[in-house]
């Protein structure tokens, strides 16, 4: 059944959960090659883009909460691809050798990703879906 014929469509909660979940399907195809799920691939992009970036910054960039990137953190650590430095209560996080070697996979992923819902709604849609999402987002 499709999502506007549900007798749940003009729910937000419903149709933003359904979007979701089949973005998450596109996504974790596009991701499966590089072996990380879409949330651990788009931290450790940020890190390697930015070394030494700090958890607080990793959670305001993911609009994740600090326990979801913990265990994001520490998954990636336990596959090496990246360590975090303490100084006091301050982190520090930053890609190993073997996640900058990641980083072509990474944007080859990426650059899936965004062909990959991008051919089936167009460019434009495309576009125009993520800036509104954004805006609606950020007044939520």
């Amino acid at each position: 059944m499709k999502s506007s014929e549900s007798k749940y469509c003009r729910c937000l909660y419903f149709s933003a959960n359904a979007l979701a979940r089949k973005t998450e399907k596109l996504a974790r195809k596009s991701w499966d090659p590089v072996g990380l799920s879409p949330s651990h691939a788009y931290l450790l992009m940020l890190v390697v883009d930015d070394p030494g970036i700090q958890p607080g910054k990793l959670c305001e960039q993911l609009q994740l909460s600090p326990s979801t990137i913990t265990r994001l953190l520490e998954k990636l650590e336990k596959q090496k691809l990246l360590v975090r430095t303490f100084e006091g209560r301050l982190a520090n996080v930053y890609p190993t050798p073997k996640g900058k070697l990641l980083k072509p996979e990474l944007d080859k992923a990426l650059k899936n990703f965004y062909s990959a819902y991008s051919t089936i709604l167009g460019k434009e849609e495309s576009s125009s879906l993520v800036i509104s999402m954004n805006a609606v987002t950020d007044r939520l």
